[in-house]
C-alpha cells in the first residue's frame, strides 16, 4: 500500500517556515523531498549560551559544535526529507541542479523574486529541461507588482496583509500576531497550490509556474474585513476577544497562574445553559443580559461577573463542564499543557522522533489520517548534507569520483562554508 503521494519528487530550495514548512506536508504525505541547502548561508561561528537561551532553538540551550544539525527549527521542518548541499552560484551546481530538475516533479523555494532568474533557473528556462515541471515561487509580495523587490519576512508581512490592524484590544494601539502567522498560512496555500497543479498536469500533461505572494496569503484569512469595508466604508476596528453580535464572547481568568478559558454564548439556548452551569440564576433573570443585543451592550459588566465565577475554577474544569450543556468552551494551553493534553495523546498527533544530533524529541505531527494508507513516515530531519551521496549516486548516477570532485570544489559538503 503506497502513501498518497508517493512517486512525486520535490526540489524544496526554500527557506525559514513558509516554504519549508510547504515541503514537510509533502514529505510527510510521502512525496520524495530533497532539501537542496548552500552551504553559504549558514554561520560556522559557534552560538554563544547566551544566544542560544534567547533563541531557544537548542536542545537545553545548548547549541553544540555543530548548531546547524541541532536547531529546532532546521529540524522540524526537515524531518522526513532528503538533505544535500549545493552551491548554484557556481555552473557545477547549476548543472547539478538542471539535472535534478529533469527528473523530479516539482521546484519549491521562497527567494526573492531576483535570484532564479539570476541563476538562470525560473520557470521558462526550466520548462526546457522538463516540460512538466511545477515550480513554486513564493516571494514576500509576489512576483509582480511595484512591492515585488522588497524584503519580507512574516514579521513584517503581518502589518503589511492587514492581519496587525485588526490584533489587540478597544483603545490600544495594534498587535502583531504572536508567531508570524503569515508564514505557516503561505506554506498551507503553498502545499494546496503544488497538489492542484499535480492534478492539473496529470489531467492535461501540462507544467505550471506558481505566484504565490505570502502577503495576499496573509490577507486572505481577513477577507471578511475586507468584505465589509468594501461593503460599507467602514474600517474595521480592533475589538480583543469580543464579537460585534455576540457575548459573553472572550477570554476569562481562571484558577492558577496565568490560566484562561475561552467562552463564546451564540443562541439563546447557549446563554440559559451557560447560566444554568454557571449557577446563578440572577444572572439570566437580569434584564440588562436578556438579550443578545442588550448583553453586547452591556458587556464590561457582564464580563467581570462572568470572571468572577471563573476565577473559582480551573480552565480544563470549565471547558468540560460548559461543553456538556453544550455552550462552546477552550481551554487556553500552553505548550507544557499542550504536550501532555490526554486528547491529542489519544489521537496521536506528537511524533517522538529521534534525532542523531538534537535527540529525541516530540514534534507536531501531520493533523491528516488517511484511512486507505499507511501511517505517515516518521524520520529526521537530515544532517547538513547527509544525502549528498544518496542523490548524486542513486538518482543522478554520478560515479564516486564525480561526487569526489564536487566536494574538493566545495560545491557540496557537510559543514559551513562561512
Amino acid at each position: 500500500m503506497a502513501l498518497p503521494l508517493e512517486g512525486v519528487r520535490v526540489l524544496d530550495l526554500s527557506q525559514v517556515w513558509s516554504g519549508p514548512l510547504a515541503g514537510r506536508i509533502l514529505a510527510d504525505m510521502g512525496a520524495e523531498v530533497i532539501y537542496i541547502m548552500s552551504r553559504q548561508r549558514i554561520p560556522l561561528t559557534q552560538v554563544s549560551p547566551e544566544v542560544a537561551t534567547i533563541l531557544g532553538w537548542y536542545p537545553n540551550n545548548d547549541p553544540g559544535e555543530d548548531p546547524w544539525n541541532r536547531s529546532s527549527v532546521y529540524n522540524d521542518f526537515a524531518r522526513n526529507k532528503l538533505g544535500i548541499t549545493l552551491e548554484l552560484n557556481t555552473d557545477e551546481g547549476i548543472d547539478v541542479f538542471k539535472r535534478l530538475v529533469k527528473v523530479s516533479d516539482v521546484v519549491l523555494e521562497n527567494f526573492s523574486p531576483r535570484v532564479m532568474p539570476n541563476f538562470g533557473l525560473d520557470h521558462p528556462d526550466l520548462k526546457k529541461i522538463n516540460a512538466g515541471i511545477i515550480m513554486c515561487r513564493m516571494p514576500g509580495y509576489g512576483l509582480s507588482g511595484p512591492y515585488r523587490e522588497f524584503v519580507s519576512f512574516g514579521t513584517n508581512l503581518d502589518p503589511a496583509s492587514g492581519m496587525a490592524s485588526l490584533m489587540g484590544y478597544p483603545g490600544e494601539e495594534v498587535h502583531m500576531s504572536g508567531n508570524a502567522y503569515p508564514d505557516p498560512v503561505a506554506g498551507l496555500h503553498a502545499a494546496a497550490a503544488i497538489l492542484t497543479a499535480l492534478y492539473h498536469r496529470r489531467r492535461t500533461g501540462k507544467g505550471q509556474g506558481i505566484d504565490l505572494s505570502q502577503a495576499e496569503s496573509a490577507t486572505c484569512v481577513i477577507g471578511e474585513a475586507v468584505l465589509g469595508y468594501a461593503v460599507n466604508g467602514k474600517i474595521p476596528r480592533n475589538r480583543g476577544n469580543r464579537h460585534p453580535e455576540y457575548a459573553p464572547q472572550g477570554c476569562y481568568p481562571c484558577k492558577g497562574e496565568d490560566k484562561w478559558v475561552m467562552i463564546a454564548v451564540t443562541t439563546e439556548a447557549q446563554w440559559s445553559a451557560f447560566c444554568r452551569a454557571m449557577d446563578i440564576s440572577d444572572l439570566a433573570d437580569d434584564p440588562n443580559y436578556s438579550t443578545a443585543g442588550l448583553r453586547v451592550k452591556n458587556q464590561d459588566e457582564l464580563d467581570k461577573r462572568i470572571s468572577t465565577w471563573t476565577l473559582n475554577y480551573a480552565h480544563y474544569e470549565i471547558m468540560e463542564r460548559l461543553q456538556k450543556v453544550g455552550v462552546p468552551a477552550g481551554a487556553v494551553l500552553n505548550a507544557a499543557e499542550l504536550s501532555a493534553d490526554p486528547h491529542l495523546a489519544e489521537r496521536d498527533f506528537f511524533w517522538e522522533i529521534e534525532h542523531p544530533r538534537a535527540g529525541r524529541h516530540q514534534y507536531c505531527g501531520l493533523p491528516i489520517r488517511f484511512s486507505g494508507t499507511p501511517p505517515c513516515p516518521r524520520r529526521p530531519a537530515p544532517l547538513l548534507g547527509q544525502h549528498n551521496r544518496l542523490v548524486l549516486s542513486g538518482i543522478l548516477g554520478l560515479s564516486d569520483e564525480e561526487i569526489d570532485g564536487l566536494e574538493q570544489k566545495g560545491i557540496i559538503g557537510s559543514t559551513p562554508l562561512m
